[in-house]
């Protein structure tokens, strides 16, 4: 039981971190060193998207699952939790670059909006 705990603890770690790549800009609204820690967190995930590399927790939480008697899965974290989600159809390279992208762009949009907020509360 506590492979098993640990692999779900992997889990939410990894989807929080999604999380936090994507929308962790919005606390550069009230910590200003925010983005000392998000902006890498971009950069990995849109990294991993855009390489079609595999997340380190991914292999992490497989051999936990080994370990608790459950079978892992192949392919990564995205292609097995979040795609069935989000999309019928298999992950594909062209859909691992718009992931990495909309990673990209909805940072930009969310650190053009923090940056006008702040020049705003400047003046």
């Amino acid at each position: 039981m506590g492979y098993r705990l640990a692999a779900d603890a992997v889990l939410l770690l990894h989807l929080g971190f999604i999380a936090f790549a994507v929308l962790g800009g919005l606390l550069a609204l009230r910590w200003h060193l925010a983005p000392w820690l998000h902006l890498p967190a971009v950069a990995w995930a849109a990294w991993i998207e855009a390489s079609g590399g595999l997340c380190p927790l991914t292999p992490l939480e497989n051999r936990l699952r080994v370990l608790a008697g459950q079978s892992g899965y192949p392919g990564g974290f995205i292609e097995h939790y979040l795609v069935p989600l989000i999309y019928p159809g298999e992950l594909t390279r062209e859909l691992q670059l718009v992931l990495a992208g909309f990673v990209v762009l909805i940072n930009l949009a969310v650190y053009a909006w923090v940056w006008r907020r702040r020049a705003s509360r400047a003046r």
